[in-house]
């Protein structure tokens, strides 16, 4: 016995988010202990190639747990069955022989299909687009290390900073919200100095954004925060509250003046 294992996958497959899709078993056979989750996925589109079927498509790009590309749903869970792991990071002695892994892409309707396990997140662009930036002018700037920050506030801003913007939290979120992607992303600039100049209006933009998308309302179960393959923590999504909140009401003071 080498130690490898015998795999029944049962895997999404979908042309395209216009038409219907429907789920397809596929043996993996002679799997390493070892290999990574999209490995396994590569010997098996290997194998479908061999004998002339079109093999599975599924998004993935550093296969670091870096750039949030390998947006899968295992047996129920986005990015599989380890907490802090992105699909990529998954490695396939997290099953046993002759299990079964059933494979979906990400579900919600502002992540419309492309194709079989590959969604479109480019409404996270847009968020971004909207208000997930600073101002910066050209000419001379300081050195950073002369901008006094303390470092409770720089780890919380980076910890915030470490979201990979993968969808993890609205798969897992029972009304597809994204509130605590759109809390990470407000909340690294709220509390550093270099995000003051749009910090009145950065919370609003992104909120109405994300509500033009399509995503649903958050009810604070805390599924997003369990399922977040870096931890990113609901602390943001309290943040994001109180921005906009402040935002709302310096808007309306704005009107009034």
């Amino acid at each position: 016995m080498n130690g490898n294992m015998n795999l029944t996958l049962k895997v999404w497959r979908q042309k395209n988010h216009n038409v219907r899709g429907k789920f397809v078993t596929y043996q993996a056979k002679d799997i390493s202990p070892d290999m990574s989750f999209l490995e396994m996925l590569d010997v098996v589109n290997e194998d479908l190639i061999k004998k002339g079927e079109e093999p599975i498509y599924f998004d993935n790009d550093c296969r670091e747990g870096i750039c949030g590309m390998c947006s899968l749903y295992i047996n129920g869970r986005p990015h599989g069955p380890k907490y802090n792991t992105a699909t990529c990071q998954l490695h396939m002695r997290s099953f046993h022989d002759g299990q079964n892994i059933v494979i979906e892409p990400w579900r919600a309707a502002a992540f419309p299909v492309i194709k079989d396990l590959a969604v479109d997140r480019s409404s996270f662009d847009r968020i971004q687009q909207a208000g997930g930036y600073v101002s910066v002018n050209t000419g001379g700037v300081p050195d950073a290390n002369a901008i006094l920050i303390p470092k409770t506030v720089s780890d919380e801003a980076f910890n915030s900073a470490t979201c990979i913007g993968c969808g993890a939290c609205v798969a897992a979120c029972k009304n597809a919200s994204a509130m605590l992607f759109v809390g990470a992303k407000v909340s690294q600039y709220a509390l550093i100095p270099q995000g003051q100049v749009e910090r009145i209006h950065r919370a609003k933009a992104m909120v109405d954004q994300m509500d033009k998308e399509g995503f649903g309302s958050c009810t604070f179960t805390g599924a997003c925060e369990a399922e977040c393959p870096v931890g990113i923590k609901l602390s943001n999504i309290s943040r994001l509250n109180r921005e906009y909140l402040n935002a709302k009401i310096l808007e309306e003071e704005e009107e009034f003046h």
